[in-house]
């Protein structure tokens, strides 16, 4: 095999092996890792929101305990 040989197998190896590793397809396990973290995300959401609302609450009672007692 001549230099030029070598090298065009080398890049067509090289071509095949990404092409095909760009194809495979996700199992069960990584599809079940995306929903988790996709949960866990939302949960985060859910949370910030809760805290958020139960900051606020608590401003609006100190607001009215601050009126009642003056």
């Amino acid at each position: 095999m001549n230099m030029f040989s070598k090298g065009f197998l080398a890049v067509f190896l090289l071509a095949a092996v990404l092409g095909l590793s760009a194809c495979k397809q996700e199992g069960p396990a990584e599809r079940a890792g995306k929903q988790v973290d996709q949960a866990v995300e939302q949960t985060g959401e859910k949370i910030d929101e809760a805290t958020d609302a139960a900051k606020k609450k608590i401003e609006e009672a100190k607001e009215t305990l601050d009126d009642k007692t003056k």
